[in-house]
């Protein structure tokens, strides 16, 4: 950073002002995670100087000698990692890697059918207010009002109904684990393509945590970060027969050139995904959210279905009389980051709405475990359960911080002094 301020300090102080709040805050935002350093750098490199449009052996510009490799290698990892047929590495973002998809197997006004937004789906999934809503006829099915479990009866009977070419399988907000092939075989009954966004459980299905969408589906979306803790940016995993289409939908079909310095770490990302170390860091992820959501029931909170088989859980506020809304600007106050996020069947307003959503991924990075969570628990349910008090926040500030010291990010003890007390 020493380069940057000097050629622009402004942007420095803001960077350095994002670096303070990472490491003195406690992130419970279920789509986020630190990456590790090695990723840092892979993205901070030399790759961001080089254009390289097309795949290894068919690039559209010279000099990609050393690209080539780079990008192979990370290719056939994330074959081994997920046993796929074949991987492109090179979406953007996982919503890029869901258009790619839709481009590959669909016509634009073809049906397709996804988890709706509210019942915990994504708005890549088929929300109206998303391109893909506007590009595609989007039906979309939900969970159980009783058990806020998907409900695969009613997935079946809308299939029928509807005769979409496409099943989209997969969530944002749903903690519950997925039957894939229940899913597989509602799309044959109906001759439709069944397609799997596995964004936020990638790292769970890399460790064996939660099963595999590979062996059923035709293509799965992930990204590489949440719970993978790796790159920015998406990837794509599929069965041979559809390697090409998928690879024309991606370039030249919706992108240019790949952006490297993300593809090298995606490479990275799925190396330490292999390891054991990476495999106990999930294995502890489940373990603290599970953790967290008893807490919360033991306090009062509902949780959505009833507790959680991942890394995150919804938490339904209006047991305390709270808002959403109004826990996550508390919370942040004291240095705990959340989301507000609806509920099934939620009747408060997307902005305001009656819950919250909590993910145990980043916390678990820094190197949190069950004793660690009982404290931050301890101050969720406190603060919310007071939240018209306003009283004895520093109290709950420092406590934050404790925890911040006990588990520094990216500082070595010596440099924790300034930015953590």
């Amino acid at each position: 950073m020493n380069r940057l301020n000097i050629v622009d300090p402004e942007i420095a102080h803001w960077l350095e002002k994002e670096l303070v709040r990472e490491i003195t805050t406690i992130e419970l935002i279920a789509s986020e995670n630190f990456v590790y350093q090695s990723v840092l750098e892979a993205q901070g490199s030399v790759l961001t100087n080089k254009y390289a449009e097309g795949y290894p052996g068919k690039r559209y510009h010279g000099g990609c000698e050393y690209i080539d490799p780079i990008e192979s290698i990370g290719i056939e990892r994330a074959k081994k990692l997920f046993g796929a047929e074949h991987a492109n590495i090179q979406p953007h973002s996982g919503v890029n890697a869901n258009l790619a998809a839709f481009m590959a197997l669909l016509n634009p006004g073809d049906t397709i059918m996804g988890m709706n937004l509210q019942h915990g789906g994504h708005l890549s999934h088929g929300s109206r207010v998303s391109i893909v809503g506007r590009f595609y006829n989007a039906v979309d099915y939900g969970v159980s009002r009783e058990t806020e479990l998907i409900d695969y009866d009613e997935v079946a009977s809308l299939a029928q109904k509807h005769r979409p070419k496409l099943i989209i399988a997969g969530a944002s907000a749903y903690s519950r684990i997925i039957d894939f092939k229940a899913f597989r075989d509602i799309a044959d009954s109906v001759g439709a393509y069944f397609m799997v966004d596995m964004a936020h459980i990638a790292g769970l299905v890399a460790a064996g945590l939660h099963p595999s969408p590979v062996p059923y589906a035709d293509i799965v979306t992930s990204t590489t970060t949440k719970t993978m803790r790796g790159a920015r940016g998406g990837i794509i995993l599929c069965k041979a027969k559809y390697a090409e289409k998928v690879d024309k939908a991606i370039f030249p079909g919706i992108q240019g050139g790949p952006i490297l310095p993300n593809v090298m770490a995606k490479a990275v990302t799925f190396k330490i995904a292999m390891t054991e170390q990476f495999r106990e860091y999930q294995g502890q992820v489940v373990k603290n959210a599970r953790r967290m959501a008893e807490n919360l029931a033991r306090n009062g909170f509902r949780i959505v279905s009833g507790g959680t088989d991942n890394h995150l859980m919804l938490v339904d506020l209006r047991p305390v009389g709270i808002t959403g809304q109004q826990a996550e600007e508390l919370l942040h106050k004291v240095g705990i980051t959340v989301n507000k996020n609806m509920i099934p069947y939620d009747t408060t307003p997307p902005a305001i709405t009656s819950g919250i959503r909590i993910g145990a991924a980043a916390v678990t990075s820094r190197g949190f475990v069950e004793e660690d969570i009982d404290e931050v628990a301890e101050i969720v349910v406190e603060l919310l359960k007071n939240a018209n008090g306003g009283a004895g926040l520093e109290a709950y500030r420092e406590r934050v911080l404790a925890l911040c010291r006990k588990h520094p990010l990216y500082l070595e003890p010596f440099e924790m002094g300034g930015m953590l007390g």
